[in-house]
């Protein structure tokens, strides 16, 4: 063996040792990333802990997730909408969320305003049904006056 022959052989080991320290530290780097993604599809945390901030949104009839994670992504309900895609396909709520307006917290995990969103009782669909707290106060005392008028 030449001097040449040897310099070769030097460098193309040395090469292969660069290439599978290279591939060890992607596979580890996308293993991490891959680890850290799936922890956060089963449990992603609230964008904020305590009470939060609550923020109306509203969802056109007949969204795909796709477009629900997008609007509540820039209203700043969750952090990614591509994550709440795969959360809501993996979830009792595929293809169950309905359009409305909600008020949603930014201390609400997306499963918690998914099961709001399913249940597609909009916050304007309740106040349009609901008897005001105050009518219900009045004929209470309505009630309890003409009982006492009667004894």
């Amino acid at each position: 063996m030449n001097s040449k022959e040897i310099v070769v052989s030097i460098f193309a080991s040395a090469f292969k040792v660069v290439l599978a320290v290279i591939i060890i530290m992607l596979v580890y780097k996308g293993s991490i990333t891959a680890y850290d993604y799936g922890q956060r599809v089963f449990n992603e945390p609230p964008i904020t802990t305590g009470s939060g901030r609550t923020i109306r949104v509203t969802i056109a009839e007949g969204s795909t997730a796709r477009e629900i994670g997008e609007e509540l992504e820039k209203k700043g309900l969750i952090r990614e909408a591509r994550l709440f895609v795969i959360q809501e396909m993996l979830s009792e709520y595929k293809d169950k969320l309905q359009g409305g307006s909600y008020e949603l917290s930014t201390s609400m995990t997306t499963h918690e305003m998914m099961e709001i969103l399913a249940e597609g009782q909009s916050d304007i669909e309740l106040l349009e049904g609901a008897v005001p707290s105050e009518t219900l106060e009045e004929e209470s005392l309505e009630e309890a006056e003409s009982e006492e008028g009667d004894s």
